[in-house]
């Protein structure tokens, strides 16, 4: 994308490949990828939207320190049946005791986005999604853990992916479970003043 001398770069704190998908069906296209390396772990007590919000701007601090005059987004997502945190799972075995406690009963998705922008404090939101599998077999999860698909994602699934098959029903934002709310994205940009570079 063209940069307008009138706008500051903008730098996508995350190698997503969702994220920079998502980013392109509203017409903007990140100046630079820089991704986050944070530790993730939980604090104790930590709710999941708690979780969210605080990666999301962990993530944006630790970058901006690496790009100060860029606008930083950066976004993470958790998943979440009650209080219970369901990361990305460590292997295979760990997935599938995921997807087992997922089958047949609602969740939350929760996804932290945040801005910052030179010389401002962040602007953080959190959206939460509830998500809805049907009962699944062991042979569906089965035949889901044999695509890989699973790897990496919180919870153990990715809904753009062969799991989108398990959802029965979602409230909320269908991009936030992706990994990126666009409306809440959007608006944080703008009030960051920064706006895509016209052609």
């Amino acid at each position: 994308m063209a940069q307008s001398p009138s706008r500051p770069p903008l730098v996508l704190a995350s190698a997503s490949p969702r994220r920079i998908e998502l980013l392109a069906q509203v017409g903007i296209a990140p100046d630079r990828i820089v991704p986050a390396d944070i530790d993730e772990t939980p604090l104790k007590g930590e709710t999941p939207p708690r979780l969210a919000e605080r990666l999301a701007l962990t993530k944006a601090g630790t970058v901006a320190d690496l790009e100060p005059d860029a606008v930083i987004l950066a976004a993470d997502t958790v998943v979440a049946v009650g209080r219970r945190l369901l990361e990305k799972p460590a292997d295979e075995t760990e997935a599938r005791r995921f997807l087992a406690l997922l089958s047949g009963r609602n969740h939350r998705v929760f996804t932290g986005v945040a801005v910052k922008a030179p010389g401002r404090d962040a602007a953080v939101r959190v959206v939460e999604t509830r998500v809805s599998f049907k009962p699944l077999s062991d042979d569906e999860i089965t035949g889901y853990l044999n695509t890989g698909d699973w790897r990496g994602k919180a919870g153990g699934y990715a809904i753009q992916g062969p799991a989108g098959a398990f959802v029965r029903r979602i409230v909320g934002s269908h991009p936030a479970v992706m990994g990126l709310p666009l409306y809440e994205t959007v608006q944080l940009l703008h009030g960051a003043g920064w706006r895509p570079a016209r052609p």
